[in-house]
């Protein structure tokens, strides 16, 4: 039976990825669903971060706060001298 505040997700694991989530489960002394909710938060909140830090950087482009692409190839090929460039602004 399900607890309060909690619901159910069903997904078809592939067997390699299943056997991994086990054997973390064994090692951590942990419970499958206990690996499976971490893996998901973790997953979650790299996905919401990824579609903010998109937003923030879709804004800035429509703002005119870019930095001009000869500016960033010049420094990144510089990397690998002895007195690279600074970092572009």
């Amino acid at each position: 039976m399900a607890q309060a505040g909690t619901k159910v997700l069903t997904a078809h694991i592939p067997l390699p990825l299943a056997e991994r989530v086990d054997q973390l489960a064994l090692k951590l002394e942990r419970s499958r669903g206990w690996i499976m909710k971490q893996a998901l938060t973790a997953w979650l909140e790299q996905e919401e971060a990824r579609e903010r830090l998109t937003r923030e950087a879709l804004a800035d482009v429509d703002a005119g706060r870019v930095t001009d692409h000869q500016a960033v190839l010049a420094w990144a090929e510089s990397l690998d001298t002895d007195q690279p460039l600074p970092t572009p602004r």
